[in-house]
């Protein structure tokens, strides 16, 4: 029988002020009971909309009814066979935009809590599941993947599954793409997304970290190496600045670099170890979405005494993961709405203050979202001494600059075709953020399940 509860069995959660001095997991994750007692909360629909708002078609009422069973590694077996990457869905995917936001059990009250599910599935099955071997018919047929983030890791293990010799180049020191050096130690352990790309690696796949495609070598010479296609699934690390006066001053990071020292250099470690990011104590992160609110409350936990939120647009616009929002608030963070730099103010070469002009909103704009309009003589100082700019980011330029035939976006996205994310160049597939700008890992591994499907039909002719 349904368990007809309103609300989701809650979460564990380390408190607010521990927490924020520590990079441990912030969720604790559900236990048995708890899972199982959430999974009977699943009305077993006969046309189940959840799997409709999901962009990797893992098929969510069979797992979840594995799940009401105590069958945790049916479960598991369920979703990985659509899913390669559970456990990091589980934390880190926007459910309730996508399978959650479609759950009828929404309706009326809170709907079914499938990422928490998702993850306890995942965990529960590194924990206890014996290692095996898995054996794959080799075709014979080589395929270059370029970039271990999610779309190309996606993309990589649904080609070897297939029986192709897959090699994915990655530009940094360690696999993981965003996985790695973009997304807080806190929300995702890093130890956790090397045990997801090793399941991929089982498969046959073979990862070289330290190839910057596009100078190390690039798609015309994989090509020429006997690569039969290609897939591009670089991302987009190229950060984007406000173009105001002050951005060159010391103490001035863009969101890229500031996690990508914490999550790379092992900043995490603070305060058992130095960290290799200096941070004052009092920080201004610029931006509202998900990355913003990482900076935030990385900086946090590194030692600032004051952190600062500064957003041009209201609390109805802000872009980030509700969830997000509602952590950074528990932990201190200090939201300031309707708030936008024009200056950033130095002495001696560092980050002194920021001026801020307050907003007022005015008509939407393009996106739909209310259009910020300066509030005459509203200018202020804000002290601060560090700043952070999270206002997205583009596609590195390196790919379409050395790729001849490589259509791209102006803003420098390259061109797919949708149904297959073929690009205008032959043999070449793309998708992810270096297709759609900073999106989603859950788009970014629909996109690579995609591809991997149109790249096998094309070589299995």
């Amino acid at each position: 029988m349904a368990n007809m509860s309103m609300t989701k069995v809650p979460m564990p959660e380390q408190a607010p002020d521990i927490r924020n001095k520590n990079f441990d997991e912030v969720a604790l994750g559900y236990t048995e009971e708890m899972a199982k007692e959430e999974a009977t909360r699943c009305l077993q629909c006969k046309n189940p909309l959840c799997m409709q708002g999901c962009p990797v078609n893992v098929p969510i009422p069979g797992f979840i009814e594995k799940v009401a069973e105590g069958d945790f590694e049916a479960a598991y077996e369920i979703i990985t066979s659509e899913n390669a990457l559970p456990a990091i869905c589980g934390r880190v995917c926007p459910q309730e935009n996508q399978c959650e936001g479609k759950c009828v059990r929404g309706i009326k009250g809170e709907p079914v809590s499938i990422g928490r599910l998702e993850r306890f599935v995942a965990d529960y099955h590194m924990a206890h599941a014996p290692k095996t071997e898995v054996k794959i018919e080799k075709n014979g047929i080589k395929v270059a993947v370029v970039g271990s983030g999610p779309s190309g890791i996606t993309c990589a293990g649904e080609l070897a599954k297939k029986g192709y010799d897959v090699t994915v180049f990655e530009a940094l020191h360690k696999a993981g793409g965003v996985l790695s050096y973009g997304i807080p130690e806190f929300r995702l352990p890093k130890d956790l997304v090397a045990k997801e790309i090793e399941n991929v690696t089982k498969l046959g796949v073979e990862i070289e970290t330290n190839v910057v495609v596009g100078r190390s070598i690039t798609i015309d010479e994989l090509m020429e190496d006997g690569y039969k296609a290609v897939f591009v699934g670089s991302g987009a690390g190229l950060p984007r600045f406000l173009g105001i006066p002050g951005e060159n001053l010391l103490g001035v990071y863009s969101a890229n670099e500031f996690l990508t020292r914490v999550n790379l250099m092992k900043g995490y470690q603070f305060p058992k170890a130095p960290t290799p990011v200096k941070v004052g104590k009092k920080v201004a992160v610029v931006g509202a979405g998900n990355v913003a609110m990482d900076a935030a409350r990385t900086a946090k936990r590194l030692g600032a005494e004051e952190v600062y939120i500064v957003y041009r647009r209201g609390e109805d616009e802000v872009p980030a993961r509700a969830e997000e929002v509602h952590h950074a608030k528990e932990e201190g963070v200090i939201f300031k709405l309707l708030n936008n730099p024009v200056a950033i103010h130095g002495e001696d070469g560092w980050v002194k203050s920021m001026e801020i002009v307050k907003q007022e909103l005015g008509e939407p704009d393009a996106s739909g979202r209310r259009r910020p309009v300066p509030v005459e003589g509203s200018n202020y100082e804000l002290d601060v001494d560090t700043v952070v700019i999270a206002i997205g980011q583009s596609p590195n330029p390196l790919i379409r600059q050395t790729t001849p035939g490589l259509d791209t976006q102006k803003w420098g996205g390259i061109i797919v075709e949708e149904d297959t994310m073929k690009t205008s160049k032959e043999g070449v597939y793309a998708g992810g953020d270096t297709v759609t700008g900073a999106a989603t890992v859950i788009l970014a591994m629909g996109a690579g399940k995609k591809a991997a499907a149109a790249i096998d039909a094309s070589l299995s002719k």
